[in-house]
């Protein structure tokens, strides 16, 4: 009887506290979006500014974390933030772009609930709202291995968060207007190294951004999060060892540089083997007319004397950076987020079931605005997000599934200026294509889902060219880049079902139409597959005032 006594009082507790007991641990956060002048490149100009912070802060978590984000928005825009490379399994209601979420308005709050469910590695959070992104409000997400996982190389003294990103000294109003009256973004301004520009002159710096010690080894997590172009990053009389990208531990190959392309990200190691003193990192655009470099100081502790201000020079061409795209390796032999090793997913073995080759166009002029297009198909974003839509049942009067075929329209055929959604069958293995006909190098980002990136060549793509591809250790991630006048292929299981964006990460093609929606839908609507609609979304559009669907199932 006591026995029983027992256990009905246990199961009590555990009904009380069910976190406790069937949950992993919660993160929380809460976060002032604010306008903030700032003068990056020696011009006043409007930053997005989060708790006062530019970058914003680093979310630090653990494999399954549960991550809760309560966003209030000072701004006089409505704001969405995305998390890019986090996967929301079965939850794109937290995705953050406007296909999946009404946005927040001015002088209010949301708070985003997500799971960074079976990840790890490093990825960063920014706004998609307008082109607030040309003002900030990015930061780094750090996704750290559970400690029963091994990880395949041993803990660094620091870990630093260093982003690299093209930059315009005007404000993201006036790069919005002239976007909006049919004008390029143009060149940018400078380049940004956390937020701040280095010249590089070999005068001492009184502010040092990183420190290291003698004879220990440093993480650094590099993210491009420019607007633009590739960066190429280096480190005087330096090596980096490359251990992770985009979420997966890698063959661990050293470097003197890093091509690192619009959206991605990259663990490095580095050993402070070299005199004591200070040294430059250089951050500088690569395939650009006219270069451009900032630098940042690496102090030793307890060196003295300056860095030089002879720097390293920047790779050249395009071959050399496909070839080192093709030195990246999955590590098949470490584990990621779970104790079963990467190679045991032997992704090179599954018959694909469907090809999507994606053409892009050059900017084209469609009542007298500038658009960009995928399959001669330019997305704008409804009133209505997608999803809602969707979840609703009212998508026909939102959108038409399936304008954009699977394989580009003739050349020279008209541009279709509409929201941009492909229907896909849940748990199809599907094949991405990229065709860059352009003279410019091209970056795109796969929300919901990492990619294996089999092969990049250059010229047109066929079917023939799938002998030449990595079907052994390709390295598994979110984002490819296409180099000009080249094809880049891309392999996933659609096993995530909601509305995922597909979008290229340049932000004037962006937003001038360059992306898509896919549409992954469980045939059984359970709650396996997809969580039902959080009880706090924001609702707006024609679905406003809506009785809401029935739930999904258990």
């Amino acid at each position: 009887m006591e026995r029983v006594r027992c256990l009905l009082v246990l199961s009590v507790i555990i009904s009380y506290f069910p976190k406790y007991f069937c949950e992993d641990p919660y993160i929380f956060n809460t976060w002032d979006v604010s306008y903030a002048i700032q003068s990056p490149l020696g011009a006043p100009q409007n930053i997005i500014t989060i708790n006062g912070q530019f970058p914003g802060p680093k979310i630090n978590c653990t494999s399954n974390n549960n991550i809760v984000i309560n966003v209030f928005n000072n701004l006089d825009e409505p704001l969405l933030f995305t998390w890019n490379g986090i996967q929301q399994r079965k939850n794109s209601w937290q995705e953050g772009t406007l296909g999946t979420n009404c946005p927040i308005a001015p002088g209010t709050n949301y708070t985003f609930k997500f799971q960074v469910k079976d990840q790890i590695g490093s990825f960063f959070y920014y706004p998609t709202t307008s082109l607030h992104r040309a003002a900030g409000g990015f930061g780094l997400i750090a996704v750290h291995s559970r400690d029963l996982i091994p990880v395949p190389f041993d803990r660094a003294e620091e870990e630093y968060a260093v982003f690299v990103g093209d930059w315009y000294a005007r404000n993201h109003t006036m790069l919005r207007n002239k976007l909006e009256h049919g004008r390029s973004l143009g060149r940018p301004d400078g380049v940004l190294i956390n937020g701040k520009y280095g010249k590089g002159d070999g005068s001492s710096d009184p502010n040092p951004m990183f420190s290291m010690k003698e004879g220990l080894t440093y993480r650094y997590r590099v993210c491009n999060i420019g607007m633009k172009y590739t960066i190429n990053v280096r480190i005087q009389g330096h090596t980096m060892k490359v251990v992770e990208i985009e979420g997966s531990h890698t063959v661990q190959n050293e470097y003197d540089s890093l091509d690192v392309h619009l959206g991605q990200c990259f663990s490095v190691l580095v050993t402070a083997n070299q005199e004591p003193k200070d040294y430059y990192i250089v951050a500088s655009t690569r395939f650009a007319r006219k270069g451009l470099v900032s630098v940042a100081t690496i102090r030793y502790l307890g060196g003295s004397g300056p860095a030089s201000a002879a720097l390293p020079p920047a790779p050249e061409g395009v071959p050399w950076s496909i070839n080192q795209f093709r030195s990246f390796r999955w590590n098949l032999t470490a584990s990621a987020a779970r104790p079963n090793p990467q190679g045991s997913y032997h992704y090179g073995k599954i018959n694909i079931t469907r090809t999507i080759k994606l053409v892009t166009s050059a900017g084209r002029k469609v009542r007298g605005q500038t658009r960009y297009s995928v399959n001669g198909v330019s997305h704008i974003d409804p009133e209505t997000p997608l999803k809602l839509a969707e979840y609703y049942g009212v998508a026909e009067r939102v959108f038409k599934y399936n304008i954009m075929r699977d394989e580009p329209p003739e050349k020279g055929g008209e541009i279709v200026v509409t929201p941009n959604v492909i229907n896909a069958t849940f748990r199809d293995f599907v094949e991405l294509v990229f065709e860059n006909h352009d003279k410019s190098i091209q970056s795109w980002h796969l929300s919901g889902y990492a990619f294996f990136a089999v092969g990049i060549e250059p010229g047109k793509w066929t079917p023939e060219k799938r002998k030449n591809y990595n079907l052994i250790d390709a390295v598994s991630r979110h984002t490819i880049q296409v180099y000009p006048n080249s094809w880049a292929a891309v392999m996933t299981t659609l096993d995530n079902a909601g509305m995922w964006s597909l979008r290229s990460i340049n932000l004037e093609r962006q937003y001038l139409g360059e992306q898509l929606y896919i549409s992954v839908l469980s045939p059984a609507r359970s709650l396996r597959d997809e969580y039902n609609l959080p009880p706090t979304q924001i609702i707006c559009g024609i679905v406003k005032d809506l009785p809401p669907p029935p739930p999904y199932n258990s």
